[in-house]
């Protein structure tokens, strides 16, 4: 039996991410799916029931600790363990600094992209100890390199990363894998969701989105990462050299981080 909990699971990666691991993680797999829309959860899940997975739909908000640790305390009772843990929820969000006037909305970004996976692993971090399991979290190449417009949520990236990364060497004695994956624009709905600069849901991306992955292949590449227990997971040439360059040649990074931005959002 192998128990994975995906948060983030009711669209885009991590529902492709679940659909996939229903269909290709072998032996009694167990997904525990959590987001905060139950109906659309609950959907996902018989899509993974039909590919032989056993599903528990769990609606969590991770912006709440309490939400949080309920989702692993009531995975753990039903079934006494957890070997995978996806930190995939997340919120997008676009906004030029000079634009924003009230900060409250980059404190609930934090909350969600970051709070929500400390609390998550920090609950999950004995059971998952136990299981010499996974730990996986889906970042952003916005938490390599700093692209303009989005302040707020290379913030958070940036400081999910480093949480991912000191933890993965207090956790290599134990056996448990860390695997961070960088996803650059995807096609999913999660760009038009994000905060504007008034904290309101944008209703458009913002970024140049000519050449987006598709959802099932980001969602594949991040499976195959963790399935590998791969350290880290880069969706492309680019984001494999993004690193490099921003220690080779900042200010070439940045004027490629700037041409990323739509012509009409581009600060004057």
């Amino acid at each position: 039996m192998s128990v994975v909990i995906v948060t983030g699971a009711s669209d885009g990666i991590g529902a492709e991410l679940a659909r996939q691991l229903a269909q290709t993680e072998p032996g009694d797999l167990i997904l525990v799916l959590a987001a905060r829309s139950a109906d659309k959860l609950e959907a996902v899940a018989q899509q993974c029931r039909k590919l032989g997975a056993h599903v528990l739909v769990r609606p969590t908000d991770v912006s709440q600790e309490a939400d949080c640790r309920g989702l692993i305390d009531d995975t753990v009772k039903a079934f006494g363990r957890i070997d995978t843990l996806v930190n995939n929820a997340g919120m997008s969000a676009h906004a030029l600094l000079q634009d924003v006037k009230d900060l409250g909305w980059y404190e609930q970004l934090m909350r969600i992209n970051v709070w929500g996976s400390i609390w998550c692993t920090h609950a999950a971090l004995p059971h998952i100890m136990a299981s010499r399991g996974r730990l996986v979290g889906v970042s952003s190449l916005a938490g390599l390199v700093g692209v303009p417009g989005r302040t707020a949520y290379s913030t958070t990236k940036f400081a999910m990363n480093g949480f991912f990364e000191a933890l993965r060497i207090e956790m290599a004695p134990h056996g448990v894998s860390v695997t961070l994956a960088y996803p650059g624009v995807v096609a999913t709905e999660i760009r038009y969701r994000g905060f504007d600069a008034q904290g309101k849901a944008a209703g458009k991306s913002g970024l140049d989105e000519s050449g987006a992955m598709s959802v099932e292949t980001c969602a594949r590449l991040i499976r195959v990462g963790m399935q590998k227990r791969q350290r880290d997971v880069f969706m492309s040439a680019k984001g494999k050299l993004s690193r490099w360059m921003k220690l080779l040649a900042p200010k070439l990074v940045d004027r490629l981080a700037l041409a990323a931005l739509k012509r009409e959002v581009q600060p004057h």
